[in-house]
């Protein structure tokens, strides 16, 4: 017999059971975080750099800020100069 849960649902049913999020909720939360982890170096990048453009900071500051981030990353990624961050974003 085939089983057609989800590879998370036990962290889905941890999630139901400790935390007063519904099934769907639960569900969606935990693909969120699926997603965020799985983003690459350099769709992070590039998404962080929209994020703090459209904050008003100029890219000194943000290509600083972004540096900073990184070795935060769940997975650490190289460490980036800003040439090579600005390369990211702009090709």
């Amino acid at each position: 017999m085939l089983d057609r849960r989800s590879p998370h649902e036990d962290l889905v049913d941890h999630l139901v059971r400790s935390t007063p999020l519904q099934r769907g909720e639960a569900a969606r939360v935990v693909l969120d975080v699926l997603a965020y982890f799985d983003e690459t170096t350099e769709d992070y990048v590039r998404r962080r750099h929209r994020e703090l453009q459209s904050q008003g900071l100029r890219n000194e500051a943000i290509f600083e800020r972004i540096g900073q981030e990184l070795p935060h990353r769940a997975v650490r990624p190289p460490e980036l100069s800003a040439r090579q961050l600005r390369r990211l974003v702009y090709g």
